[in-house]
């Protein structure tokens, strides 16, 4: 393939999932899974020719955004490894309060393209959902179905802004009407909905 060919096929990548909002955010589509059985382990965590056990879990991405840069770029690289697992979070592309707009724009829609590129693939995708200023609301809860089931890190939230986390999650809820909220990371007792808690740590390997 030549190197002007390699350049329009990465542009048809870009372009052919479906657009939402102003900004042509790619849509990930809802999908359904057993909040019974819902375990995660980090990106960082995976391996080619995983486990048995925690090829039944699903995978976060609620670490350090050097960790998953990759992926938008080269999809391809990690979509066998990936494929391993359960279900996929989408990456969660940083959006901090002091960011320049136009970047928190790109990285919701580097979070979504990646989850509509996996689906294209066959994948079950929850999207992540994260949010900066009021400001960014605008954008931030584009490319996701209503009624769809999310993910939230409460990481951030519990270094910042407590006030501006729940005036975001409260939006979330009116927009997306999610189905239900995987939590990562301890709740706050005044966020409301369908809460599915999942605790900071790698969940125990089975004993034989």
């Amino acid at each position: 393939m030549t190197s002007n060919e390699m350049r329009q096929n990465a542009l048809f990548m870009r372009n052919k999932f479906e657009p939402t909002g102003e900004f042509n955010i790619p849509l990930v589509r809802k999908q359904y899974l057993n909040f019974q059985t819902i375990k995660l382990i980090a990106c960082s965590n995976t391996k080619n020719n995983d486990t048995d056990f925690n090829k039944k879990c699903g995978v976060h991405f609620f670490v350090d955004d050097y960790r998953f840069n990759g992926i938008y770029y080269n999809p391809q690289k990690t979509l066998a490894k990936f494929s391993q697992y359960a279900f996929l979070l989408t990456p969660d592309y940083s959006l901090y309060a002091d960011m320049q707009l136009w970047l928190q724009i790109a990285n919701v829609a580097k979070n979504r393209w990646v989850g509509a590129y996996w689906q294209s693939k066959g994948l079950t995708v929850i999207p992540t959902i994260s949010w900066g200023t009021v400001q960014s609301f605008s954008f931030c809860f584009d490319g996701v179905e209503k009624n769809s089931i999310v993910a939230i890190g409460m990481i951030g939230s519990k270094r910042g802004n407590y006030l501006g986390f729940m005036r975001g999650y409260q939006e979330m809820i009116k927009r997306i009407e999610p189905e239900a909220i995987i939590c990562f990371g301890e709740s706050f007792p005044d966020m409301t909905g369908n809460i599915i808690k999942i605790a900071y740590r790698f969940p125990k390997k089975e004993v034989n």
